[in-house]
């Protein structure tokens, strides 16, 4: 007993020896929704804690990044959101993220507690205790904010850039950007990563590679009243879900909840047609933008106003330059921020979401500063001597490349307000920016007009996603007919709503969903577009560059136009074994889903192998001149042409290249299986027999008299045979289609003459089926960075 009490009084000691101590310390004071203090002399925060188990958000994110789009770093990328709450055990502090996916929304206290026991929470922190009085807590917060929260060096290691790990005597609090204010106190730290670099990219943009600082930011943010109602989630709506299952759910009804994404937004008078705003969404433009950039991303925000004026909105969509004094990483405002790499690279849009309820507290739009050269560049290949009399003449580039610019602001805004892609938008008349756009490049007159090249508005279908979203109805309104009676109109007004996995080109098969393509019908817009691109090279010459340019930015300009046709390329041969569908729901009056047509799926197949014709992809013989070794400090990059001629252009493997591209599409294992079953379903339809038929026609039975075309027709051929020798023993494809495959090769077998290829094919062949399993699938050099018109996708992310 006696022992007790010197240990409660030695306790008693120490806690009252730190109170003096740290009243004794020349501390700086922030106050605000945490309480903390600096001292600048151990470089440390101390947090003063003053309610347990009183839940926040917690949000960790990059204020400085490393500028690499490949590693993914990004300055402003936000990180995981958290909900969180501090809770005592013994002399400690823990910070603890419940688990939200698995839920009882119910007021039976025991219920919701046999569900938080029933599945695990994390414990992100412990704290010891410094100091506690009448239920508040002073914690050192500093080695919280100096640990790799983000996942640096996760992300370097994954990347394969090398093995590092925080130096923390490099490492230190940054005041300037740590603040307190009523709602939310947000900290910085610089953070350096020590380790030995084994990767390309983290050389190229760090100055000294083995050390890598970055600064990380924290924000704890007050949680929103439960005044804003969550609204339940379409299928057909176009607007981004968050799920939980929410086990005090009646059995009858489903366990698993899906609630829309979307900013707090409410009129002033609900019962008026037209209405201000409770509370406008404001988004702020990254004051470090330069003009005329800025302007054009401020056009294309403002856009979005347009859609909420529609349903009845006043000026309740704003955007504003971001004050000097304000951070980007506060979660008070919505940012759109321009962001810099070392290569041209993604964009995208990332919001701060309430896990409890789906209301957006903070969105962040990152925009890749290089994307508005590489539409410059494009604009440039395309047009006819654009430098022919002055050096100076770059307007006509730069309106192309700033209307794009515009578009894409609106866009990524479009995915912070809550809003998924829609990839059927393009075939009815661009009627959403959440489409990726391909420029709409048009011959008047036999000259390129790049005059309508993007669109300059909002669209239909956005309007009605911002409606579905954003819609404040006027009292006793039933919400649930509103709501379906908007997305009813849509479809009667013939509005189609179709996201990322079915567009993409790679065993994608919707017939109107696709990525950076233009027109109603996608085979009609390839053959147009072959046109455009057919004299826009016939016009390609020496003055598409500035005088005193090396022929080498010649040819890395005339990249982007040699393969522009890949994008309308991947739309075409989609409706080759394709389908059309819908996110059909029960009683909406849509159609599930259709094949399409024989006559249709024919009139595609043509259309894609014209792009692997000779004529198509061999580069005229007299633009080759402009096309020398590379000069001396301009080497080959990612976006150039590859070469197997050493030093000099090779013009071979650009059609091998090009070629080998739309095979591999055609091709595909799963679009193979889908003719199966269409033509097993429909003995009239397209079969894989068809397809494989016009593929030696086009290939192994043309004659090319050209010599130089006949070499780009050979190495064509080699392409379409290694893919039908893919098919032939791949064991992703019904064995139908290896059946098919093997008879298209006996096929090619019997057209083969003595000459030289002739035998080496027959040789090929033949080894081939003396050795089936030792074939690998040989890739042609590696198409040009190019999608989309400026590298990989634009994404989207909820944290």
């Amino acid at each position: 007993m006696r022992f007790k009490l010197i240990v409660i009084l030695v306790l008693s000691l120490s806690f009252s020896s730190f109170g003096q101590m740290l009243k004794d310390k020349k501390l700086q004071d922030f106050k605000g929704f945490f309480d903390f203090h600096y001292e600048e002399s151990t470089d440390k925060i101390y947090l003063k804690v003053k309610a347990l188990d009183e839940e926040f958000l917690y949000v960790s994110s990059l204020s400085s990044g490393i500028g690499s789009n490949d590693i993914g770093l990004d300055r402003g990328q936000l990180g995981n959101e958290r909900l969180v709450k501090f809770q005592k055990a013994g002399n400690k502090l823990m910070l603890i993220q419940p688990n939200l996916q698995y839920r009882a929304n119910t007021d039976n206290a025991l219920e919701r507690e046999s569900i938080e026991q029933a599945f695990a929470k994390s414990v992100l922190f412990g704290f010891p205790i410094l100091e506690s009085d009448n239920g508040e807590f002073i914690i050192d917060f500093t080695p919280f904010l100096m640990q790799d929260t983000h996942g640096v060096v996760q992300t370097l290691k994954r990347s394969k850039e090398g093995n590092y790990k925080l130096d923390k005597s490099k490492s230190a609090l940054n005041l300037k950007r740590t603040k307190a204010f009523p709602k939310n106190v947000e900290f910085n730290a610089l953070l350096t990563f020590a380790g030995q670099p084994t990767g390309r990219n983290i050389r190229s943009v760090t100055p000294t590679a083995s050390l890598v600082s970055v600064t990380q930011h924290h924000s704890f943010i007050k949680l929103p009243d439960r005044n804003y109602k969550p609204r339940v989630f379409d299928v057909r709506s176009g607007a981004i879900s968050t799920t939980y299952m929410d086990y005090a759910t009646p059995v009858q009804e489903p366990i698993l909840k899906r609630f829309i994404i979307r900013h707090r937004l409410e009129k002033i008078n609900p019962n008026a047609s037209i209405s201000e705003a409770k509370e406008p969404i404001v988004y702020y433009l990254d004051s470090g933008t330069p003009e005329p950039i800025r302007s054009a991303l401020l056009d294309g925000a403002r856009w979005w106003n347009q859609a909420y004026e529609a349903i009845g909105f006043k000026d309740a969509f704003q955007v504003k330059i971001l004050p000097a004094d304000a951070d980007p990483m506060d979660c008070r405002y919505n940012v759109i921020q321009w962001v810099h790499r070392s290569t041209r690279g993604w964009s995208y849009g990332a919001s701060v979401v309430d896990p409890r309820t789906g209301e957006i507290i903070k969105g962040h739009v990152s925009l890749g500063s290089l994307r508005i050269r590489q539409d410059f560049m494009i604009a440039q290949a395309l047009l006819n001597k654009p430098f022919a009399e002055r050096d100076d003449n770059y307007q006509p580039m730069l309106e192309m490349a700033l209307a794009r610019i515009r578009q894409l602001s609106a866009h990524e805004v479009g995915h912070t307000l809550g809003f998924a892609h829609n990839f059927a938008a393009s075939t009815n008349g661009r009627a959403s920016v959440m489409d990726y756009p391909h420029p709409l490049i048009k011959l008047t007159n036999g000259e390129i007009d790049l005059s309508d090249a993007y669109d300059t508005k909002i669209g239909d279908w956005d309007k009605i996603t911002v409606a579905y979203s954003y819609s404040d109805f006027p009292t006793n309104t039933d919400e649930k007919l509103a709501l379906n009676s908007i997305l009813q109109n849509a479809y009667s007004d013939g509005l189609r709503f179709i996201t990322d996995s079915d567009a993409r080109a790679k065993g994608g098969a919707h017939a109107l969903a696709h990525l950076w393509d233009n027109g109603q019908s996608a085979s009609e817009e390839l053959n147009r577009y072959l046109e455009v691109r057919q004299q826009a090279i016939t016009n390609f010459s020496k003055d598409n560059i500035r005088s005193g340019e090396p022929y080498s930015v010649l040819e890395d300009v005339f990249v982007p136009l040699y393969f522009s046709h890949r994008y309308q390329t991947e739309a075409a041969v989609k409706l080759v074994g394709g389908l059309d569908y819908n996110y059909a729901v029960k009683n909406d009056n849509q159609f599930t889903v259709k094949s399409i047509s024989k006559e249709e799926q024919r009139i595609a197949l043509e259309s894609v192998l014209s792009t692997v014709s000779a004529k198509t992809l061999s580069i005229p013989k007299d633009k080759l001149s402009l096309f020398p070794p590379r000069a001396y400090g301009y080497w080959r990059g990612r976006e150039s042409f590859s070469s197997k001629s050493g030093v000099s252009f090779d013009a071979l493997s650009a059609a091998s290249t090009a070629s080998d591209m739309t095979l591999g599409l055609l091709l595909h294992p799963e679009r193979m299986n889908r003719l199966i079953q269409q033509k097993g379903l429909d003995n009239l339809q397209l079969g894989v027999d068809d397809v494989f038929n016009a593929l030696i026609n086009t290939t192994f039975k043309q004659i090319e008299y050209d010599t130089y075309e006949s070499e780009v027709h050979q190495l064509i051929s080699f392409n379409a045979l290694k893919h039908l020798m893919n098919l032939a023993i791949s064991d992703r494809v019904h064995f139908q289609v290896n059946a098919y495959a093997q008879k298209a090769i006996e096929d090619i077998l019997r057209v083969l003459d003595n000459t030289v290829y002739g035998k080496q094919f027959k040789r090929i062949i033949a080894d081939f089926y003396e050795n089936p399993d030792d074939f690998k699938l040989i890739n042609s050099p590696k198409i040009p960075d190019g999608s989309p018109i400026g590298s990989d996708l634009c994404s989207f992310t909820t944290n």
